[in-house]
C-alpha cells in the first residue's frame, strides 16, 4: 500500500518526538509499505518566526513571511530524514517546490492549484521514503508561498490524491474525533467513523483536529483520512463517504469556539450593494465573516451584523473604519463564543434546533444569533456560557452514552 503519513506540531516538537516519529514509519515501512510524509514545524516554531519578523515591524511584507515561516518545516523533515537514515531507511527530503507543489499567488493563505508527483514518485520507485515540508509550495512566478495556519494537512491530503494514495493519516496529540473537546467535557466519546461533511462542518466550526480546508479537498477527491496520534496505536477515526447508518444517529458532536468576535453596524445605509462592498473588502483582506444578521431596513438604514475570529478583529475594524460615510455607528464584542451541534441525521429528524434552544433556556442562557444548515446548528451565546452549554447540549442529545 501508498500510505501518506502527515505528523503536527506537537507530534514532532522535539528531538525525542521526532525520533517517535521515525520509529513509526519505519514500523509502517517494515509492514511492507511504501511511505510519503508530510510534517509540520517543531510545536512553537512558526509562533517564534512571526515574533522575529514582529520586532522589526508589525507588518512585514507578506512574500518575505512565507519565506520566513516556510522554514520551519524544511528543518522537521530534514532532521526526520536523517533519524530514518540512522534506522537503516533510505529517505530523502523535498521542499513544497521540489515536490512539485505549484500555488496561486496569494501570499500567506496560498491554495494549490496543481502538484507534479514527478520527483515523489521516482523516488519512491527507487524504494526511498519521502518526507516533505508541509505548509508550502512555489507559485509560477517562482516564489515559496504557504498556505495559512493548519497547511500542512492540507499538503498532505493533496499529495494522497496526487499520488493516488491508499490512505492519508493525519497523527497530532489525540486519537481521533470526539463527540465534544474532552478537557470540556470528560464524557466525550471517541467516534470511530464520521461523514466529510460532519467532519468538514465540526473542523469550520472551531474543532482543531484536522484543517477544513483539507476535510473538503479529500471530499472531493474521495481519500480515505485516517486522524490518529502519535503516541499511540489506537485505530483513530475514520472520515469517509457518508452511509445509510450514519443518519440514524442525530447528532455526532458538539463544538465549542472561543476564539469569536461580533461585529455590530448601525444605521448602515439601506442601498443595493453597500453589504456587497463590505463583505467584498473583508474578503480580500483573507478576512473568513461566519454568521450574518441583517434587520429590515427602516427610514434608508438598517443594522448588520457578523462573526469574525477574535485574531482578524483588528484587520476586519480597519475594513469598516473605511466607510464611515455608509455607517453611522459600529460596536466590537469579544466577549462571546459559539456553540453548534452537528449530525447528517438532521436532515432526517425535525426538532434538533428546537432541543438545543430549549436546553440553553433551561439555564437562561441567552442566544445572541443563530445560524443552521442542513447538518449544523450554531448558537452565539456569551463566552462564560461557553463550557456550560456545550456539556448541557451532550447530555441533551445522548452523547454520553
Amino acid at each position: 500500500m501508498l500510505l501518506v503519513h502527515k505528523y503536527g506540531g506537537t507530534s514532532v516538537g522535539s528531538l525525542e518526538r521526532i525520533e517517535n516519529v521515525a520509529s513509526r514509519v519505519s514500523k509502517a515501512r517494515e509492514e511492507g509499505h511504501d511511505l510519503v510524509v508530510v510534517v509540520s514545524a517543531m510545536s512553537g516554531e512558526t509562533n517564534k518566526l512571526i515574533e522575529y519578523a514582529h520586532h522589526f515591524t508589525p507588518n512585514p511584507a507578506k512574500q518575505e513571511m512565507d519565506m520566513l515561516l516556510s522554514s520551519g518545516e524544511r528543518v522537521t523533515a530534514a532532521l526526520l530524514s536523517i533519524a530514518l537514515q540512522a534506522k537503516g531507511h533510505d529517505a530523502v527530503a523535498m521542499t513544497g517546490r521540489q515536490a512539485g507543489i505549484v500555488t496561486d499567488t496569494s501570499h500567506t493563505y496560498a491554495r494549490i492549484e496543481t502538484i507534479d508527483p514527478t520527483a515523489m514518485q521516482n523516488a519512491i520507485k527507487q524504494g526511498k521514503i519521502v518526507i516533505v515540508a508541509g505548509f508550502q509550495g512555489v507559485n509560477k512566478e517562482g516564489n515559496v508561498t504557504t498556505l495559512g495556519r493548519g497547511g500542512s494537512d492540507l499538503s498532505a491530503v493533496a499529495i494522497a490524491g496526487a499520488l493516488s494514495a491508499d490512505a492519508c493519516e493525519i497523527y497530532s496529540d489525540v486519537d481521533g474525533i470526539y463527540t465534544t473537546d474532552p478537557r470540556i467535557e470528560p464524557k466525550a466519546k471517541k467516534l470511530d467513523i464520521i461523514s466529510y461533511d460532519e467532519m468538514l462542518e465540526m473542523a469550520s466550526l472551531g474543532a482543531k483536529v484536522l484543517q477544513n480546508r483539507s476535510v473538503e479537498l479529500a471530499k472531493k477527491l474521495n481519500i480515505k483520512l485516517y486522524a490518529k496520534s502519535s503516541f499511540s496505536d489506537n485505530n483513530g477515526t475514520l472520515i469517509t463517504k457518508e452511509s445509510a447508518n450514519m443518519e440514524e444517529v442525530l447528532v455526532s458532536g458538539v463544538v465549542l469556539d472561543k476564539n469569536q468576535a461580533r461585529v455590530t453596524l448601525r444605521n448602515v445605509s439601506d442601498k443595493p450593494g453597500i453589504a456587497a462592498e463590505i463583505f467584498t473588502k473583508l474578503a480580500k483582506e483573507n478576512i473568513n465573516v461566519d454568521m450574518i444578521i441583517q434587520n429590515v431596513g427602516i427610514d434608508g438604514a438598517t443594522h448588520l451584523g457578523f462573526t469574525v475570529a477574535q485574531n482578524e478583529l483588528e484587520r476586519a475594524k480597519k475594513v469598516i473604519e473605511s466607510f464611515d460615510h455608509d455607517i453611522k455607528g459600529m460596536d466590537f464584542d469579544e466577549n462571546i463564543c459559539k456553540v453548534s451541534v452537528v449530525g447528517v441525521g438532521m436532515r432526517s429528524h425535525a426538532g434538533v434546533a428546537a432541543q438545543a434552544f430549549s436546553t440553553l433556556a433551561s439555564s437562561n442562557i441567552n442566544i445572541e444569533m443563530i445560524a443552521t444548515s442542513e447538518i449544523k446548528v450554531s448558537m452565539v451565546i456569551n463566552e462564560k456560557y461557553g463550557e456550560l452549554a456545550t456539556r448541557m447540549l451532550h447530555e441533551a442529545y445522548g452523547l454520553d452514552n
